[in-house]
């Protein structure tokens, strides 16, 4: 007799993530040779540096090929703990970290470890997509904090504490912020674990873009005197090193929290990839040059997208100050009543002028679609002119 296809019902609390979507329609029709221009990819274009590369060739020849242990290699431990250390002054040691398969692993396993049922995320808007369906997907409830485009979609302490519940089990933060670029301020930072600590609160800070601010210094609130008890970093070698392929994350935490962590990456990926580390090692401990070469150019595309887009009337657009993305208001287009929100704008922008966005209603608002500036300028030039003649066509 054949099994009837019942899900379980918690997979209905998930959805597909929007920007693996996007990437897969484009990949889709470039397959069938349309000229697609792609601004969806959170990824950068640069090639993972030489000598990162050469450390993976090097575990290969010497046959590092085997398991490792679940939470990663003691080296690799040990190295995230001294870049960190270099980078923002904090003192974790090996017990305090453990790798995981890219920065998204990271933040599954911990909402998986410490959230319960009915437990409260606080989360501002607009919000990484994945941040959401994993919160739902351990049970728990989003409650999401609003900002406003017209002050750099900044968070503050004030409007976090307006949110606090009993039920209040973690406040999410990223900054730099995917999508938005928006940074907050040491200051506010502060101000926030502030409030977060003095309450029995865990943050998490998601680090993955934390080496590329345009205006300010790299910081990480785990730096902050006492930080260590409740504040959980999330990190990735994925921007930084450009190895999203390579798939090495990290979390800096509280041993108990590690330890549960631990449990769970036990009975799903094991370890990650031994050769893998061995890359990320080289990638922590090597040279740091690529680093801020791909800041100086995401700065100048940066620089044109913000112009380019300043130029199509009634579009407003907040300058990002860290990442690369840019995230504009396009709800002129929905004047003609044609499009009715930024799923519909994404999608006829794919079909109809091939560039390929992510919607802004996957990171939480309606107006505004994410352009990613992590490509050649050709394809931005390219591009932003047809998103220009797209608009143009829907304004009346």
């Amino acid at each position: 007799m054949q099994a009837t296809a019942e899900i379980a019902e918690r997979i209905s609390h998930i959805s597909v993530s929007s920007t693996m979507k996007v990437a897969a329609d484009a990949e889709r029709l470039r397959r069938e040779g349309v000229d697609v221009v792609d601004f969806g990819p959170g990824e950068p274009d640069f090639p993972t540096p030489e000598n990162i590369k050469a450390a993976a060739v090097k575990a290969l020849a010497e046959n590092f090929t085997k398991y490792t242990n679940t939470g990663g290699t003691q080296e690799l431990k040990e190295a995230v703990c001294q870049r960190h250390k270099l980078d923002f002054g904090t003192n974790y040691s090996a017990s305090e970290c453990m790798i995981t398969v890219g920065g998204k692993h990271a933040i599954f396993n911990l909402m998986q470890a410490l959230i319960d049922p009915g437990d409260e995320v606080i989360i501002p808007v607009p919000y990484w997509v994945t941040y959401k369906d994993v919160v739902n997907y351990a049970g728990g409830k989003c409650v999401f904090v609003e900002t406003d485009e017209k002050t750099g979609f900044e968070v503050t302490a004030a409007m976090i504490e307006q949110h606090i519940t009993p039920k209040t089990k973690l406040v999410v933060i990223n900054s730099p912020c995917n999508p938005s670029g928006g940074v907050l301020s040491q200051a506010e930072f502060k101000a926030i674990f502030d409030v977060t600590s003095k309450r029995g609160i865990y943050m998490m800070t998601d680090e993955c873009y934390c080496q590329f601010l345009y205006d300010s210094e790299p910081f990480s609130i785990a730096s902050a005197a006492g930080a260590k008890e409740s504040v959980v970093v999330a990190g990735s070698l994925s921007k930084t090193y450009a190895m999203t392929g390579w798939r090495i994350g990290f979390a800096l935490a509280p041993t108990t929290i590690i330890g549960a962590m631990m449990k769970l990456q036990s009975h799903s990926t094991s370890n990650p990839t031994s050769i893998s580390q061995k890359a990320a090692v080289e990638a922590l401990c090597g040279s740091q040059d690529s680093v801020p070469q791909m800041l100086a150019e995401y700065r100048k595309r940066r620089d044109f997208v913000i112009e380019r887009l300043r130029q199509i009337p009634d579009v407003s657009i907040v300058m990002p100050k860290g990442a690369f993305y840019a995230y504009p208001n396009i709800s002129v287009a929905y004047k003609s009543g044609r499009l009715r929100n930024s799923l519909d704008f994404a999608n006829a922008l794919l079909l109809q002028a091939k560039v390929a966005v992510v919607p802004g209603e996957a990171f939480g608002t309606n107006d505004h679609i994410r352009i990613s500036y992590a490509t050649s300028m050709r394809e931005l030039e390219r591009g932003l002119d047809r998103l220009h003649k797209f608009i143009d066509e829907y304004r009346a």
